[in-house]
Formats: C-alpha cells, structure tokens, sequence
C-alpha cells in the first residue's frame, strides 16, 4: 500500500494499493493502443477534450485544491491558483498546438519539402509532490495535444492528486488510456522505461532521481527531459527600486512554502543599500502568516514531510557553525518550520552552495557587476535568476553573462504556457512550455518529394 500522510497533523489521509507486474504491463499495454487511434485524431478533436478538461478544472478547483493542501500542506488559496493555472496551460495548448505543430515548408532542391512534427507515442512522467497538478499538467497539456499517450508516475505522498487528475480526463471525455495514473513504487520506474511500448520519458525533482532516469532512458536510446533542482539568485542591485524589489524578493523565496525548484534562494545584495534592503526584507518576512494550510489566511504551511524539514534545519544549522547569522526564524517543529532570512553567507556555506528547498534564504553582499555575476554562476544549478535594476541597459548587457535558463528582470523566476522552461548544469535539459515544450515529444520529420515528370 502506498500511503499519504497530512504533513500538518500528521493524519493518514489515504491508502492506495500499489499496482502488480502483471498490471503495470497491462496499462501500458492499452495505452500503448489508445495511441494507434489517438495519433489518428485532428487537432480540433483533441482542443475540445482540453478545452473539456480546463472547464473541469475551473469548476472543481476547490476540491482539487483541498486534496492538494492536505497531502503536502499547500496553504489553500496558492493550491487553488494552481489548479487555476493548470485551467490555463490546457486552453493555452488547445488554442496554439495547431499552429506549433504546423509542419514547416524549407527551399531545397526539391519539388516540395518540410518538416512535419508527430508524435512519438507513449511517454512517462515521474513527477514530484511540491506543485502536484501543475507539474503533471505542464507536461500532459501539450503531450496529448501532440498526439502522444501520457503514463504517470507520481510521487507517493501525493497520490489522491494523482488520482483526480486522472479524473480531469475522464471527465473531460478522453478515450480510455489517453493519460493514465500509475500507482507505484519508484523502484518500478525502470521497467516502464525499458518497456518498448514507452518512448520517452520527463521528469521533475532531483539530482539523483533525474541522474537515475537518464541512465536508464540513455542505455535504451530513448529522449528524456529533466527539469531538477534550482539555486536561483534574486541580485539587487543598488538603483532598483527597493520597495518593489523587496516585496517581489519576499514572494519568490517564501511562496509554497519555499518548496520550489524555482524560488529564489540565495539573495545577494550591493553592498550600498544591503543594510536598508535587508532590514525591509526582513519587516516583510515576519508579516508572513503560518499556520494551518486550510486557513485562507496562511500563508506560509507546513513543508511536506517532516524529513525535510529536519534536511532543511542541518544545512541552516552547519552555515551558522561556519559563520552565517540568523536575522529572523531559524526553529522548527515537526513539519513546520518558521520563515527564516540569514546574513553573513558565504559560497562554501550549505545554503549557498546546496539547494535549500524550505523556507531558508542566505543573504550575501556584493561591490560591483562582476563580483554578482560570479557569485550568481557559482552555483552548480542553473534554472533562473532574477535581477533588480531600472536601468535596462545594464540588464540586456548583463542578461548573456549569467549561465541559467531564464532571466527575469525586476520579476521572480516563474513558468508561463507561454515561454519555455528549463535549466542548464545540474538543473537538468530540455524544456518544457511554449512551442518549445510541446517540439519536446514529437518526431521532426523530413519530408522531401522528387518528381522524375
């Protein structure tokens, strides 16, 4: 059985058998002929079973997001506005996939030739618990639209979202095997992917899991796409406007409870206005509301598992050892754990170097553009950085400098259906989102016509 625990009161929520061999075969199995017929459909069939499953979405985002806050202590009104935004990213394929998939016309020597985009046919997500619908969402949204079969893999804690998101396509009106939830260990993931009937697989979470599931896709040739872990820099520098930037720097570290790949985890700050910005910084972050995740009012939960917290409190707890100071928070209980901001941080320090996934931030100084920019690609991750400036010039010069996969200017780090998303270095490969995302999972193929008349 695989079970799912309230982090917040620690309460079993679910139990949920986990599928056998000889079952796990079978599903893929029908999905694999769901996809004989569905690679079939037209693009104006599939855009109205999205559009059928965005409505879903709209009209039973409370429930949706009450499952999700009680299974990884979501506060309510951020689950809710993530089922709102899975609402988005499926009209958002129903409405663009025809035009991103439109085959592509190249002058050659041919009488006619271009590239056609199909798809490649069942594909498996491993996703993570931290945006349980979005995560699967972002992915399943333009995989169907393409024409593709999507099998998932869920993380275990988080398995009654697994279970309605299925129920958004059934709902909807997709044929039986178009996307099905697949409750499993993670130890079963290798056998999907050498399954021949599987032909790609994504996943988001971490180093280890993304290095495991590349090993196995690469030893069966099959394409893969990783979006892992962050570290991402929220750099201020010293003409930004203070009030904002603050107020934007609070939001991107501290919402989902600082459980995010993309959150900004390490601030660094000019040394010229470092004091008045982390005293502000500071007033803003003992403001934020904890408590119990089902209040409107809350809005920083509790983390998912209680072993997270207890990681999160040891990397806090060795860079105090090495000199970091704490300004506010530091304490932990249970699964909670207070909004903490530390000063004093330094690149050899676990909160610098090591990606914190709580509601930690480190906070170190800079003298000038070149010293931010080598602390920013110190990093080994490399999925976003956000700078703070007015002065755009600047910022376009500084913009090809920085390693990352996304830059965001006066803006947290965040994921549009409109912009592609993805990392660089341990942060993972390939991208998901825009036209980009959904080119991920298809075959580009040539088409070249001759004529001996």
């Amino acid at each position: 059985m695989i079970t799912s625990i309230n982090p917040y009161n620690q309460e079993v929520i679910s139990e949920v058998k986990e599928l056998t061999k000889a079952e796990l075969v079978e599903h893929i199995e029908i999905a694999h002929e769901r996809f004989l017929s569905w690679r079939k459909t037209t693009f104006e069939e599939r855009a109205a079973l999205m559009q059928a499953a965005a409505a879903d979405l709209n009209e039973h985002k409370e429930a949706y997001a009450k499952t999700i806050s009680l299974e990884m202590g979501k506060p309510i009104k951020q689950a809710i506005a993530e089922v709102e935004k899975c609402a988005w990213v499926c009209e958002y394929y129903a409405e663009n996939a025809p035009k991103h998939l439109a085959p592509k016309s190249i002058e050659a020597d041919a009488v006619e030739s271009y590239v056609s985009y199909e798809p490649l046919g069942v594909v498996l997500a491993v996703m993570p618990w931290n945006y349980p619908f979005w995560q699967v969402f972002r992915f399943a949204a333009p995989a169907l639209m393409a024409g593709n079969i999507g099998i998932l893999k869920h993380a275990s804690n988080v398995m009654g979202s697994a279970q309605n998101i299925q129920k958004v396509f059934e709902r909807a009106g997709f044929p039986k095997g178009c996307f099905t939830n697949l409750p499993i260990a993670s130890a079963k993931v290798e056998s999907i992917i050498k399954n021949p009937k599987v032909k790609a697989v994504t996943l988001t979470g971490s180093k280890p899991a993304g290095s495991a599931v590349a090993s196995v896709a690469g030893s069966e040739i099959k394409k893969s796409v990783l979006e892992l872990g962050g570290s991402n820099a929220l750099v201020v520098f010293e003409d930004c406007n203070i009030e904002e930037a603050v107020k934007t720097a609070v939001q991107a570290r501290f919402q989902n409870t600082g459980q995010s790949c993309i959150a900004g985890k390490r601030l660094l700050l000019h040394k010229n206005i470092a004091e008045e910005f982390t005293q502000k910084f500071v007033e803003e972050v003992r403001k934020l509301k904890s408590g119990d995740p089902a209040d409107e009012e809350t809005f920083i939960g509790v983390m998912a598992r209680e072993d997270l917290a207890e990681e999160l409190h040891e990397q806090l707890t060795k860079s105090v050892k090495q000199g970091a100071v704490i300004l506010v928070g530091g304490k932990r209980d249970g699964a909670y754990f207070e909004p903490t901001v530390v000063t004093d941080v330094t690149p050899s320090m676990p909160i610098f170097k090591e990606e914190t996934f709580g509601p930690v931030i480190g906070i170190t100084t800079f003298k000038n553009e070149d010293e931010a920019v080598y602390l920013v690609n110190s990093s080994n991750f490399g999925l976003g950085v956000s700078i703070f400036t007015e002065d755009f010039e600047k910022a376009k010069k500084l913009i090809t400098l920085f390693d990352d996969g996304a830059v965001f200017v006066n803006e947290l780090v965040k994921s549009d259906p409109r912009l592609p998303f993805g990392g660089t270095k341990i942060s993972g490969y390939g991208r998901e989102l825009s036209e980009d995302g959904i080119k991920e999972f298809v075959n580009k193929k040539t088409v070249y016509f001759n004529s001996y008349s």
